[in-house]
């Protein structure tokens, strides 16, 4: 089996960042193998209660064994409760993190492990 590695951001600054493979998008999902651009609509995302656990489904489901929730840039998206509960019990490592520190933690652990990431690249 090929292992899948998971694309690295090559910049991020407010409201865009750039993914290798992906291009820029404003809002990223990442995980093993892809990512797409991020859609809070998908979802009813919003800033309050912020990352629902519907959120980071797609990014286990394909693998991630770690995750990265980059909340902006002025950290103002929240985390749901049950999201980090959600991951917990599947036993997926969870780092909530300022976005340009979320991605400076993502492209070091994309070297090594099956990372995923949600990065919100404005407030």
């Amino acid at each position: 089996m090929t292992e899948r590695k998971s694309p690295l951001v090559t910049a991020i600054s407010w409201g865009e960042i750039k993914v290798e493979g992906l291009g820029t998008v404003k809002d990223a999902k990442l995980y093993p193998g892809g990512g797409r651009a991020w859609d809070w609509s998908e979802t009813g995302t919003g800033h309050s209660p912020g990352i629902q656990p519907a959120d980071v489904a797609e990014i286990v489901d394909n693998g991630a064994t770690v995750v990265v929730l980059g909340v902006g840039m002025e950290q103002r998206l929240g985390v749901m409760v049950e999201t980090l509960d959600l991951l917990r019990s599947r036993g997926v490592a969870v780092h909530v993190r300022e976005s340009s520190e979320a991605v400076r933690m993502y492209n070091e652990l994309a070297a090594s492990v099956a990372v995923g990431a949600l990065l919100h690249s404005t407030c």
